[in-house]
């Protein structure tokens, strides 16, 4: 199984980030334009929470509150459970399934590196499972 950051190679260093001080609503402006389900939240340069959708439905919309007048860091989930280049990527489902989360903040020596989804992982899956399937027809044939 591969390692994470084989991982984060192959998909790229994109990384988007919000400020704990930024409004709900401009977060979910985030959300929609790049289609993510999660945000890391930054400040001075390193990892303080992380933003999901989950957070948003539970943490406002239940609340009755104002997505444009809550503020990052009165909902984030603080102290997030994250991942480091040397994890692997059955590490990471694991996590993933015992903590119920579906993003993990990869980071190294306290530098954000980037987050990865469970998307990512399944992707990775798949594709490993392919390989190795096609592999072994080429095997059997040859």
């Amino acid at each position: 199984m591969g390692t994470v950051k084989h991982l984060l190679q192959k998909k790229g260093g994109i990384i988007h980030s919000v400020s704990p001080n930024s409004s709900v609503y401009d977060a979910l402006e985030v959300l929609e334009s790049k289609n993510l389900g999660a945000l890391v939240v930054v400040e001075d340069g390193r990892l303080i929470g992380i933003f999901t959708e989950r957070d948003y439905a539970r943490k406002v919309v239940l609340k009755g509150r104002s997505s444009k007048e809550t503020f990052i860091r009165d909902i984030m989930t603080d102290r997030p459970i994250f991942v480091t280049p040397d994890n692997t990527v059955e590490d990471c489902m694991q996590i993933m399934t015992d903590k119920y989360i579906r993003h993990l903040p990869v980071v190294d020596n306290g530098r954000l590196l980037g987050i990865l989804s469970i998307g990512d992982l399944v992707r990775y899956v798949i594709e490993e499972k392919n390989f190795i399937i096609e592999n072994l027809e080429h095997y059997i044939v040859s």
